[in-house]
This record gives C-alpha cells, sequence and structure tokens, in this order.
C-alpha cells in the first residue's frame, strides 16, 4: 500500500488530500493558507512527514481545448518543487473541470475537495496508480 498526495495549486491557497493505491479513494485533507512561500512549504513538509507518500498529484489547469496558460507553468513548477525538495514523483492531471464539477459558491473555500477530485480522477484514470511510476 502506498500513501498518494492531492494538490490543487493556487497562488492564495494549496489545497490538500490524500488517499492510498489500495482502497483508491481520495479524501480532502487540508488547505494550507500561509502568507509565504517558505511557510507554504513547511506546511507541506509537515504533511510529508506525517504521511510519508510515496508520489504527489498535482492539478494541472488548461484551457478547454488543453492548451496551457500560465497557472500551468506554476503548477508545473510547483510539482517540480515537490520533487526537488521532497524526493517525491509528481504526477499532473487534468483539472479543468474539477472546480466546476464543485459547484462552487462565492467565497467558498473549495481547495481541499477540489485537490480530493484531482486525486480521485488519478486513481479512477490510472491503472498503475497501484504501483510506483
Amino acid at each position: 500500500m502506498e500513501t498518494v498526495l492531492g494538490f490543487d495549486f493556487g497562488l492564495k491557497r494549496i489545497g490538500v488530500a490524500v488517499g492510498n493505491t489500495v482502497i483508491r479513494q481520495a479524501q480532502p485533507l487540508t488547505i494550507i493558507d500561509a502568507p509565504t512561500n517558505d511557510a507554504k512549504f513547511a506546511a507541506i513538509a509537515a504533511l510529508v512527514a506525517a504521511w510519508q507518500p510515496a508520489r504527489c498529484i498535482v492539478g494541472m489547469p488548461l484551457h478547454p481545448d488543453g492548451a496551457e496558460h500560465d497557472m500551468s507553468v506554476r503548477c508545473r513548477r510547483f510539482a517540480n518543487q515537490l520533487y526537488g525538495r521532497y524526493g517525491l514523483p509528481a504526477v499532473l492531471v487534468d483539472e479543468r473541470y474539477s472546480s466546476a464539477v464543485l459547484n462552487q459558491r462565492r467565497g467558498e473555500r473549495i481547495d481541499d475537495r477540489a485537490a480530493a477530485l484531482i486525486l480521485q480522477q488519478y486513481f479512477d484514470d490510472s491503472a498503475d496508480a497501484h504501483s510506483p511510476p
């Protein structure tokens, strides 16, 4: 069994979800709402230490036609930082419709639930989600 953390990266907040490769069910975990990048990565380091994931799944925002945009580049950079800082493989998953699925209401904090949708999509779409990359 491997634990997997899912991330919905945003400039203000980062949603986090957790799941494992046996049950293959994602659950919202927390929302990181820290004022600086250092504080955000300190919170992520604490989660990595507590959960000891085998890999991370990062939502990759794309335009409806599949083209990348500015946030795509930032999410790719975030995934690379997860690998660089913690040695964890990071898999990018298309998150185009994750927030829309949640029917968010104005001001509602859904980042952790969006992360859970991203992680669940990884489990559902990956035939090899149970084995190391």
